[in-house]
């Protein structure tokens, strides 16, 4: 079914719009949720979740992109999800991810409150649509799909430490970027 037609379903209040979802989109909701959290059981609640948002929402928002939005949704889920299961201890594969990322967004604090405001997201989204779009593919694999670098090397073909460069490189060039437009301050 194609996704202007679930969409009409959850508009329709028809439970079949879940088991649409589901069928056409729960393997992609259950692996974002999987590499967020590197637990089966957490990542099928988040997929449940993210049906649950996604009833809840629409109506009165109608997603444009059906994928996109529910990858949002689940993502958001699973990060939450994330928080909680880790509030007292600070490992994982997801804290490995942040920590890359710290290299180009060095302040938790101004970053959060200049998001907010939507600047750092448009800033981000700038960035990458002036990327090559292998890269940007690479780049949004690894820091929003939280792809490992086994699986994205190994699905493009690519050996790990040229990857691991190539998202070295990628992260500098971000950060440039974002000291350009005044979003962060070299320290």
């Amino acid at each position: 079914m194609d996704d202007e037609k679930i969409v009409d379903l959850y508009w329709e209040r028809s439970e079949l719009a879940i088991a649409e979802t589901s069928i056409k989109y729960g393997k992609y909701c259950r692996t974002i949720a999987l590499n967020i959290l590197c637990n089966h059981l957490d990542a099928q609640e988040c997929e449940n979740d993210t049906y649950i948002a996604a009833w809840n929402a629409i109506p009165p928002t109608r997603p444009l992109k059906l994928l996109v939005f529910l990858g949002r949704l689940t993502r958001n889920i699973a990060l939450d999800r994330y928080d909680y299961n880790t509030a007292k201890k600070r490992n994982g594969k997801f804290n490995v991810l942040l920590s890359e990322l710290e290299e180009c967004i060095p302040s938790v604090y101004n970053v959060e409150s200049q998001y907010e405001s939507g600047q750092v997201s448009n800033a981000i989204s700038n960035f990458l649509s002036s990327i090559d779009s292998e890269i940007r593919v690479m780049f949004i694999r690894r820091y929003w799909y939280s792809d490992s670098i086994k699986d994205i090397s190994k699905q493009l073909g690519i050996s790990e430490s040229k990857l691991k460069s190539i998202l070295f490189r990628t992260r500098n060039k971000l950060k440039v970027y974002l000291e350009k437009e005044g979003i962060l301050y070299e320290q």
